[in-house]
């Protein structure tokens, strides 16, 4: 059975012999959407008779990397749980995949996310009226718009910036290269700070290709980055937790909590595969750019994801 068949007839079993809301369905209906997505990045095609424990932990272990809290986890595990249970009734299973996978603890500490209101209110706490400002504007968008490690944003370089395309070249770990693509805000402040900002700057030798620089046309460290995030949340009284890398799991979260697909928010975080080499996938950039337009709540002025 494929895996449309068994989500159709899965959904008539909630609706119909459950009684769930019709809220509770589209829950479970995106959870078992989720798995089936991830699935999609295996070199043969699994279908639901054919999942595995290793399957569902090498699933569990993505969803821990893009970020999701272990509460958020371990409701995608519930969903998928009563997915195989139905398949059981229905002696389309003989074993089921998801008897030994415990759900996440939900104790278990990951950095804090920033919901989209948050984001959007340390945004707007930079004063650009500064020149600094404008440059930690557009630091701060560029890592919400594309996700990155914050390493990877202090290494940018304008060599590998393709704003008329709507991408950046992102150098990763083991000094992998991926495109990535950014959202139009981030494109605005970042040719704002170019333009008016860093054109002013006396640029030592070696620094010219950087992107973010300091007031003395040097790249900026991590340790800087990581110090204006920690002024702005103090700014606005935000009590989480945050750092550079909030930011790239807000980044995620927020995509996939949209309904964005799970290979491609893999492929823009610049994820290795998870359990084999297999699993990764690279897609195509016309797909990736049209993910981040869909999905990402700052290309979405009149939607936000509030939590």
């Amino acid at each position: 059975m494929t895996w449309e068949q068994s989500l159709e007839e899965f959904t008539a079993y909630l609706q119909l012999e459950l009684s769930l809301s019709k809220h509770s369905v589209e829950a479970y209906q995106r959870d078992v959407e989720k798995l089936y997505q991830y699935l999609q990045g295996w070199r043969d095609p699994i279908f639901p008779h054919q999942v595995q424990s290793e399957h569902l932990l090498s699933f569990l272990s993505f969803l821990h990397e893009v970020g999701l809290s272990p509460a958020t986890q371990a409701r995608i595990i519930s969903g998928i749980k009563s997915f195989f249970h139905f398949l059981l009734l229905e002696h389309t299973l003989k074993q089921n995949p998801v008897e030994l996978i415990d759900s996440p603890k939900i104790g278990r500490k990951l950095p804090d996310t920033l919901s989209f209101a948050e984001i959007t209110q340390l945004l707007e706490a930079v004063d650009v009226s500064t020149p600094e400002g404008v440059r930690n504007r557009a630091i701060l968008e560029v890592l919400y718009a594309s996700g990155l490690r914050v390493t990877e944003l202090v290494e940018l370089r304008l060599s590998d910036c393709f704003f008329d395309q709507g991408f950046i070249r992102v150098t990763g770990k083991g000094q992998k290269m991926r495109m990535v693509p950014i959202g139009d805000e981030a494109i605005k402040y970042t040719l704002l700070y170019l333009h008016e900002v860093r054109s002013q700057l006396t640029i030592p030798l070696g620094h010219e290709d950087f992107v973010f620089l300091n007031r003395r046309g040097k790249g900026l460290t991590r340790v800087m980055i990581f110090l204006i995030i920690k002024g702005l949340a103090q700014k606005i009284n935000l009590s989480k937790n945050i750092s550079p890398h909030t930011f790239r799991h807000s980044f995620a979260t927020h995509l996939m909590e949209g309904g964005a697909d799970l290979r491609a928010i893999q492929e823009m975080l610049g994820h290795e595969s998870i359990t084999t080499t297999e699993i990764y996938t690279h897609l195509d950039r016309t797909y990736l750019q049209e993910t981040l337009a869909l999905y990402h709540p700052r290309n979405q002025p009149n939607k936000s994801l509030l939590k």
